[in-house]
């Protein structure tokens, strides 16, 4: 379908634009805007096409394609077509081979190699302004200049066909309060992207990030900058940064005009240092919503209403999400006149967490005291047996005792600015009190028993990058200093079990196991949510498709629909999973399948628990040796309470 270059009406230059042909014919499948929006141009040899097109088609976020010339059918763009500032200025950068050579203000001495050459029309990030007045904040320009700077980031582009760059993006200082009407108007928060200093972009003018405002980056389409220089043309053309011409085709993915909930972001804040938003669907963040209630009960009457914290679970799994590198611990021996003195909860709940960090390829290693290595270590091999887990983990011990050793232990050659980490799990771990003490719920002093690992909590609370996730159901436990001040008011014996160091993040469970089972389930979610999974991949690359999501499969469960046959007992049902339609705002959509959970994964946190008995280790209230924890049975309680947490997860949105 022809589509003919619109300009600027009240821009004089538009008379002597340079034409070689007067009807351009510009590809695009989509309908025809009533609006003009500015696009930047790359201009490449027709032999280039094909590679380039899919080049964008991969990394729709920070190159949104627009359409495309054909050879000898397109229109050369004017003088001055954005501005009347820039008229008889620069407009082009000419490219040599990959290098840049010069700048030009028109393309008309190269008619005639353009006639076999293709222009490529990008989406432009100064489009995002009438979505920021939109959202109550009007255009600031840099110093009074109209071109915001832009940073070369750390975050590659998918490579296609010679075609290789780093992410540019642009940003903008946000008043907090004014971030989720933002998002929800036109694009993607910031993410851990690499970058050092925000006062030396690699194009245009830097601008000042004033207190109380965060800075907020968009993809920029300046990105193919580098993908041109990338691919070594021996001559190739391309905007200058700031010069753009207006056209009125528009993005056939652009946003619909109204966004359901599995479509609305929203927009969590989950570090401070480095500072760090996340975002996921309203639908999304519901659904963990409900989980967190659904573990929040209290089947031991401890009190732990008292403990809870709204958006723990939520904000907890939106860093893991993030996350590459995940150390996880375990281990309350309070069965102190007992060998071994552990008891059945924290590690099927851990277990349960490293099996879906490692169906999402992350790297994960369970950390234990000394004394107990042995036992964990024949527990993860019998795992790896049964198939509760993929493959072997890493069991590490630690003994430190200064800050200095806990700094070494967690980065590489004790250098804060490499963490071999960026998020630690506790689940149903003891936890040092402020006496320095480590108490069961009877108050019974378990020191003896229990090696500092706290003390890479607090290391960690020192170093950048590294994020903290505390499960417990009583407050004794690692990472609930963070609600210690409540512990000590309404459990048993707070004012002398509670612990006194805090993770960023406070799950509390009626059963410890619950929290580990909920983070698994969150991340299942979070996954299948298009907003998160976009936002996750920084803009860059397509979204994966439904074969290659193996977490699908990885869910915590439980023996249901068991059918007898002349071959025995079997198992085969099927889990309906949220079919996610939501086109996010920078352009992706993502459907999850619905995965048949087989045979092999029907039976883990039964297979898990099984294992933990064949090594005597004990229920926590009752001290009994069999399918029991805290005192309360597998079968009709905590697999009851797993059932449902895969219910809500895997239910239809």
């Amino acid at each position: 379908m022809p589509f003919t270059l619109h300009l600027r009406s009240r821009l004089p230059s538009a008379i002597r634009s340079l034409i070689l042909q007067k009807k351009p014919n510009i590809r695009n499948t989509s309908s025809m805007a009533g609006e003009l929006r500015p696009a930047s141009l790359v201009v490449l040899p027709r032999s280039l096409a094909p590679a380039f097109e899919r080049f964008c088609q991969v990394n729709t976020g920070p190159l949104p394609l627009l359409g495309q010339s054909e050879p000898e059918k397109w229109m050369l763009p004017p003088q001055g077509a954005i501005s009347e500032t820039r008229m008889g200025h620069p407009q082009f950068w000419k490219y040599e081979f990959g290098a840049c050579t010069g700048s030009l203000a028109s393309l008309e001495q190269y008619s005639e190699q353009l006639k076999d050459m293709v222009a490529f029309f990008l989406g432009c990030s100064f489009s995002l302004e009438e979505a920021l007045e939109k959202a109550g904040l009007p255009r600031r320009d840099p110093a009074g200049h109209s071109q915001a700077g832009a940073y070369k980031t750390t975050v590659p582009c998918v490579t296609h066909a010679g075609f290789c760059c780093p992410l540019v993006v642009t940003m903008r200082p946000i008043p907090k309060d004014k971030l989720e009407g933002l998002v929800r108007a036109c694009c993607s928060l910031g993410e851990l992207l690499g970058i050092k200093e925000l006062s030396k972009p690699a194009y245009g003018d830097a601008m000042v990030c004033p207190p109380g405002e965060v800075p907020v980056f968009w993809p920029s389409p300046l990105t193919s900058l580098g993908a041109v220089s990338s691919c070594e043309t021996p001559l190739a053309f391309a905007s200058i940064p700031g010069c753009t011409v207006m056209t009125d085709l528009k993005d056939a993915k652009a946003p619909p005009g109204c966004l359901t909930p599995e479509r609305i972001p929203e927009v969590h804040h989950i570090s401070q240092d480095p500072l760090h938003y996340s975002i996921a669907s309203v639908s999304a963040s519901q659904k963990i919503r409900e989980l967190e209630s659904m573990i929040g009960i209290d089947p031991g009457n401890r009190g732990i209403g008292h403990l809870l914290c709204k958006d723990e679970l939520l904000k907890a799994s939106l860093s893991l999400s993030h996350a590459r590198s995940v150390l996880i611990t375990t281990g309350f021996p309070t069965h102190f006149n007992h060998e071994p003195p552990e008891e059945t909860d924290g590690p099927p709940g851990a277990v349960a967490l490293v099996a879906f960090l490692q169906a999402l390829e992350k790297e994960v290693a369970i950390i234990v005291d000394q004394r107990a290595w042995n036992l964990h270590q024949k527990i993860v091999e019998d795992a790896v047996e049964q198939g509760v887990l993929k493959t072997q983990i890493p069991i590490l011990t630690y003994q430190g005792g200064s800050v200095e050793a806990a700094q070494a232990f967690l980065c590489k050659n004790g250098d804060p600015q490499t963490p071999r980490f960026d998020h630690l799990v506790a689940i149903e771990r003891a936890g040092r009190a402020a006496d320095g003490n480590y108490y069961n719920a009877r108050k019974m002093n378990i020191k003896h028993l229990v090696d500092p690992i706290d003390d890479l909590f607090l290391a960690a609370k020192k170093i950048p990058g590294i994020s903290s996730t505390g499960v417990g159901d009583g407050g004794n436990e690692l990472g609930m200093g963070k609600v210690k001040e409540a512990v000590r008011r309404h459990i048993r014996h707070g004012d002398v079990i509670a612990c006194d160091v805090e993770a960023d993040f406070a799950v509390i469970a009626g059963v410890s196991n619950w929290g580990g089972y909920a983070l698994a389930c969150a991340l299942y979610i979070l996954y299948s949510c298009a907003v998160h999974s976009q936002y996750l991949r920084k803009a860059v690359g397509p979204s994966r498709a439904p074969g290659d999501q193996a977490w699908t499969q990885a869910l915590p469960s439980v023996i249901k629909g068991v059918a007898v046959g002349p071959a025995g007992p079997c198992v085969s049902w099927r889990l309906g999973a949220s079919q996610l339609e939501t086109c996010w705002l920078i352009a992706c959509t993502l459907r999850t399948p619905q995965p048949f959970l087989g045979p092999r994964r029907m039976r883990m946190e039964e297979k898990m628990l099984g294992i933990l008995v064949q090594h005597k280790v004990r229920s926590g209230v009752s001290g009994i040796v069999g399918m029991e924890v805290d005192g309360l049975p597998f079968h009709n309680t905590h697999a009851e309470m797993i059932q449902k947490l895969v219910d809500v997860t895997t239910a239809q949105v």
